[in-house]
């Protein structure tokens, strides 16, 4: 089956078999390999993407799926002026850690500040209490977070707590 699929804003066409999920397309097809596939059972988050606009766990969506529609990976966030904020988040607040389950937290964190530019400790928590990362108590990573909110200049104007459409994904 042939699929257009828009990768970090550029279009990718594809002929898939109709089963191939979006994390192996993504990786074997387009290789990718920012997103990783975790746990084979949807439980982890390593393989958190945006599809449109919407955090989705890339091993539970056939490619199929997101054919004719945008996908941001974690490749997708830094932009001519560098790192993303939530990038530097993670570097500057030791967020890292062994860096498997980085990407899919990255992408939720750039989601929640598009959403709420100034997440409280329990918005984050909430925010990424579908993934999983087995090297930290996630301490440093909610730290990450909340130091890319801080530093995210995109949302300066915005006055605290309100709410901001997701940014396009740009090339």
């Amino acid at each position: 089956m042939e699929i257009t699929v828009t990768v970090n804003g550029r279009a990718y066409t594809r002929d898939i078999e109709p089963r191939l999920l979006l994390v192996h397309f993504l990786r074997d097809e387009l290789g990718m390999t920012g997103t990783h596939w975790g746990c084979d059972t949807s439980n982890c988050g390593a393989c958190v993407v945006w599809l449109d606009e919407t955090p989705v766990k890339s091993c539970t969506v056939l490619a199929v799926m997101a054919d004719g529609h945008r996908v941001r990976t974690v490749e997708g966030l830094a932009g001519a002026d560098g790192l993303d904020p939530v990038q530097q988040g993670f570097t500057e607040c030791h967020g890292l850690q062994c860096g498997f389950w980085t990407p899919g937290m990255m992408l939720t964190a750039r989601w929640l500040i598009d959403k709420n530019p100034d997440p409280s400790e329990a918005d984050i928590r909430e925010a990424i209490s579908g993934q999983l990362c087995r090297c930290t108590g996630y301490d440093n990573i909610v730290k990450s977070i909340r130091w890319a909110a801080e530093h995210d200049t995109a949302h300066e104007a915005a006055p605290a707590g309100t709410t901001v459409d997701s940014k396009e994904v740009s090339a």
